[in-house]
């Protein structure tokens, strides 16, 4: 299990470090970039209430084998366009490096267009400025990272159900904290992974690299951002092998076994009568509606539930727009490469993240908490991280000037009437 979750953490976030890379190869906007990476949520919405529901009342183990194939297929078939649709073709005009020159920032239309000084910069990006797509092979990309969010369906609602119906009693919370520990650690490798893909270009091994003349600070650098993506398809794959060999039912502790087959002695015809009605059910499932929106029905009208979902809506509301936009940003404001950024965010902040987990676990367990307690928990993290967040507004980061944007090129501020 923890295996999946490193698995689906790599892919996360090689997506999340390589949307930059993904706009200037395919030279997309940044709306299209973003409705690229929002594909794998749109997969995972499709079939996340079918699978759970119905997953249930599967064999979990092989269902979460498939999805972990599923995402790998989607993780390399995210990977795919770059074999095909030939060499990275950058501007030779002008050589920026973030580090020297604040054009850095500007987008390569503009770029390329800055000599035209007998032009006004509303003229330069009304003719150079419309970015419209360079390649429609993105439509891949689009189409792996959807693939990849249906495959990760079924990893966390029947993984964390199979591990809490089986486990020990008291023992589940660890567990769960364990497997979450993990998947922290597999951000923290992709971001170390990511930051070393960042310096490599895109064509590595079919061009000869000496005679590229930008570098990874180049606003025009485009790393080999389809590696992450080859990578975290194999070892989903890989994962996904063991789940095919996993019972139904996983073996119990021995004083349970001893139970369960003086039960088996004791059961009479009509109760062997209800099982194999029971294997039959499983076999039509499908037909089963009535059922599950019955289910749905029950659950929506829980306000716990209800209230709980809104928590979780905006808990990982805020931690999505971080992961996303936030090296975009630093990148920007702070004039970084992709790959110092990727790796100084791998190690720094993921660390404490997975030992959080990692840590809420074990106090569960120590503790003993009761639903009361577990909701007074969530409740004390949640508003410690609000006070965390609450800080920023108060770290206030002067923009950095941009010719063409907030200045002119000859270095005039733009007075906005």
């Amino acid at each position: 299990m923890g295996s999946s979750y490193v698995a689906k953490a790599l892919a996360g976030i090689f997506m999340k470090i390589s949307s930059t890379q993904i706009e200037r190869r395919f030279e997309i906007s940044s709306s299209l970039a973003g409705l690229i990476d929002g594909s794998f949520e749109i997969g995972n919405l499709f079939v996340i209430v079918f699978v759970s529901y119905f997953g249930s009342k599967l064999h979990r183990p092989k269902l979460i084998g498939i999805g972990c194939l599923l995402m790998g297929t989607g993780s390399i078939l995210m990977a795919l366009p770059h074999f095909f649709m030939g060499y990275y073709r950058y501007s030779k005009e002008i050589n920026i490096d973030p580090s020297e020159n604040s054009t850095s920032n500007l987008p390569n239309c503009l770029i390329n267009q800055m000599l035209s000084l007998n032009r006004t910069p509303p003229e330069i990006i009304e003719r150079g400025c419309v970015k419209k797509s360079g390649s429609h092979m993105w439509i891949y990309v689009f189409m792996g990272n959807m693939l990849r969010g249906i495959g990760e369906t079924p990893i966390v609602p029947l993984g964390i159900s199979y591990i809490d119906d089986f486990a020990k009693e008291g023992h589940s919370s660890l567990y769960l904290g364990t497997v979450n520990a993990m998947g922290m650690t597999g951000l923290v490798f992709a971001f170390m992974l990511g930051s070393l893909f960042a310096k490599m270009y895109v064509d590595i091994g079919y061009v000869d690299l000496s005679t590229i003349r930008i570098t990874p600070k180049d606003s025009r650098w485009v790393g080999a951002w389809w590696l992450g993506f080859l990578v975290s398809g194999i070892v989903s794959i890989i994962s996904s092998i063991p789940f095919f060999f996993l019972p139904l039912n996983p073996n119990k502790p021995q004083k349970e076994r001893k139970v369960s087959l003086f039960l088996h002695v004791l059961k009479t015809n009509d109760k062997r009568n209800q099982i194999v009605n029971l294997t039959n059910q499983r076999k039509y499932i499908t037909k089963n509606v009535t059922g599950f929106f019955q289910s749905l029905k029950s659950i929506l009208t829980n306000p716990l539930y209800v209230i709980f979902v809104i928590f979780t809506l905006l808990h990982m509301s805020s931690y999505i727009a971080s992961i996303t936009y936030i090296i975009k940003m630093v990148e920007q404001q702070y004039g970084w490469s992709a790959s110092k950024t990727n790796f100084l965010l791998g190690i720094l902040a993921l660390p404490a993240v997975a030992i959080g987990m990692f840590s809420g676990g074990y106090i569960i367990k120590k503790f003993k908490l009761s639903l009361v307690g577990l909701a007074k928990l969530a409740f004390c993290s949640a508003t410690v991280h609000l006070l965390s967040q609450v800080l920023h507004f108060f770290l206030i980061c002067e923009s950095k000037s941009v010719a063409g944007l907030t200045l002119t090129y000859d270095g005039f501020v733009y007075i906005i009437a």
